[in-house]
């Protein structure tokens, strides 16, 4: 069986001004990156703004497992498919951090015939827009501490910085460390840490801004820190927000690639779905819904992350709503859920298929609890069974839920037919009554209830001291009318790792907040969540080389 950069790199790709003309760009609209890739104009919104918006199809998933389930590659296989079938389709995704890349979990160009090309640069450093957030972010760090060293005349209080300088691998090393030893000349000494650039605000803010303006404006609104009398510094107090946007003038264009099929493909911004929002940029999905009769984009992660966040926070910041959802599904994860080890999952075991499809159900809810119309994609394995893979189709028609078999990976868009004519009927025959989890007026306490009751399913919440005094802080600097955003386990529907499936009457714990004013949002961190990951024993950078002719090996 060939690997992923294998099938990549046997791909003809056409060159990236005959992508750009299928979708009736001008020269003025996009700059070339290369043969084979392209930044879009940011002002193609504006260009476009009385054309009508295509159907915004949104992407999610069960709760992962190690057995993996696809979702980018679900994502780029429908996309393909729906062009397949004759409507103009185009996918819009996230670029892939190097801290998964190099660590455990991979990239995110798909896989298999459902692919985004080129993957070894989409995987590696692209068209810099994840190195240019670094660069802003620590120019940002910088800049605090050379003030508090040039004699702090806003009061920072050393001790209450919040803003963290980024790298974008993982490196536990980094999450705490001190700064300015060495004496006067090096600096003020205090306590500092890296988080990973994809957990950034800067990078947040970059994917929830609708344009230019509203990038310097969001920027300037970021809390760095809190005075010695506890008020709260903005980065306007420092007067840098005109430089950061300026570093951030090119990566705030979306990247415009395609598919192994040669389907429009546009990828811009990264953050995690387990300590960010999980959600390409507004400017990417609202420019494709432009451009293209459908828009295919993913959220990170379960429904209960990626998805909630997507429908919370970036619809309310791009001011739209989606169409209809994919919920991917795997026989081999579900298995997982109803308690089976990873070694045992090529056996057929209809018992543990069955105890896991109350997590899928769970995810169903979420879905409908949010008035949209859905589909479940069965993700075709090799290892899955007839037996296995009748089961699961029986309990959705039983449960009345629209479901396809889809086989994208081995066999592209052909393998996505079935998928892409049922999300199209289910959005020409469904009705459409969208509604978020919580309303802004919610007291965030009640905010993170709604989640935790009509998304988890779990029966309460719990805040540390800590975060109860924050809670309090937060209502009056008036912050409490934020939406939020849950930094969460993605193993888990609950904040505990281990408990796979649907756990029920389970409690999660708010340790602390951490207020992203100029993304727009309060992250609430439960369990031990952390937002600059480690690597694993084995990194996947193990496996990876250049050859003498320059060609990448071991990239998936």
């Amino acid at each position: 069986m060939k690997t992923d950069i294998e099938i990549a790199q046997e791909a003809t790709l056409k060159p990236i001004a005959h992508i750009a003309q299928s979708l009736n760009l001008t020269t003025d609209d996009w700059e070339p990156y290369g043969h084979t890739k392209a930044k879009l104009s940011d002002k193609l919104l504006t260009k476009y703004e009385n054309k009508p918006d295509g159907k915004v199809i949104l992407v999610t998933a069960i709760s992962p497992t190690p057995a993996g389930e696809g979702k980018s590659t679900v994502t780029v296989g429908l996309g393909q498919a729906l062009n397949k079938i004759g409507k103009k389709a185009i996918i819009a995704l996230r670029e892939p951090s190097l801290g998964p890349v190099m660590g455990i979990k991979g990239g995110a160009a798909g896989g298999g015939y459902s692919q985004v090309l080129p993957m070894e640069e989409i995987n590696l450093h692209f068209t810099g827009d994840l190195h240019a957030i670094t660069s802003a972010n620590n120019v940002l760090a910088a800049m605090i501490d050379n003030h508090i060293h040039q004699g702090n005349k806003l009061q920072i209080d050393p001790r209450r910085i919040e803003f963290k300088r980024v790298m974008d691998v993982n490196d536990r090393a980094l999450r705490e460390i001190v700064v300015g030893l060495g004496g006067p000349l090096k600096g003020i000494p205090r306590q500092d840490g890296f988080n990973i650039t994809v957990a950034s605000e800067i990078m947040a803010i970059l994917c929830l801004a609708n344009d230019l303006e509203d990038l310097k404006k969001r920027i300037s609104n970021i809390v760095i820190g809190y005075t010695y009398n506890e008020e709260p510094v903005y980065v306007r107090d420092l007067e840098v927000e005109g430089a950061l946007t300026l570093l951030l003038k090119d990566a705030i264009k979306p990247n415009l690639v395609q598919t192994i099929e040669n389907t429009p493909a546009i990828i811009h911004g990264g953050p995690f779905a387990n300590i960010a929002h999980g959600c390409n940029s507004i400017i990417a999905t609202k420019t494709a819904a432009k451009l293209g009769d459908y828009v295919v984009t993913e959220a990170g992660f379960g429904a209960d992350l990626g998805a909630e966040k997507f429908l919370d926070i970036k619809t309310r910041a791009g001011d739209f709503e989606p169409d209809a959802v994919v919920i991917v599904a795997t026989i081999r994860a579900l298995k997982m859920n109803g308690g089976i080890s990873k070694e045992q999952l090529t056996e057929e075991n209809i018992d543990a298929l069955k105890a896991g499809m109350e997590n899928l159900q769970k995810h169903v809810e979420t879905i409908q609890h949010f008035g949209l119309p859905f589909v479940v994609a069965i993700n075709k394995f090799p290892t899955d069974t007839k037996n296995e893979v009748e089961y699961l189709k029986a309990w959705c028609d039983e449960n009345n839920y629209q479901v396809a078999l889809t086989d994208v990976w081995a066999k592209g868009g052909e393998g996505g037919v079935e998928l892409a004519e049922k999300i199209v009927q289910t959005i020409d025959t469904s009705e459409k009554n969208f509604k978020h989890v919580y309303e802004l007026e919610d007291s965030l306490e009640t905010k993170i209830e709604k989640i935790v009751h009509n998304v988890y399913g779990g029966k309460g919440v719990e805040f540390s001291t800590q975060a109860k005094k924050q809670l309090e802080f937060y209502k009056q600097q008036g912050w409490d009318q934020l939406p939020v955003c849950m930094a969460k386990t993605q193993y888990s529907l609950s904040d505990n790792p281990t408990l796979l499936g649907r756990p029920r009457d389970f409690t999660i714990t708010i340790r602390e907040f951490r207020p992203s004013i100029g993304a727009g949002f309060i992250v609430a961190l439960t369990g031990d969540i952390m937002t600059m990951p480690g690597l694993p024993k084995k990194p996947a950078a193990l496996n990876m080389d250049v050859t003498d002719d320059g060609k990448i090996v071991g990239l998936f």
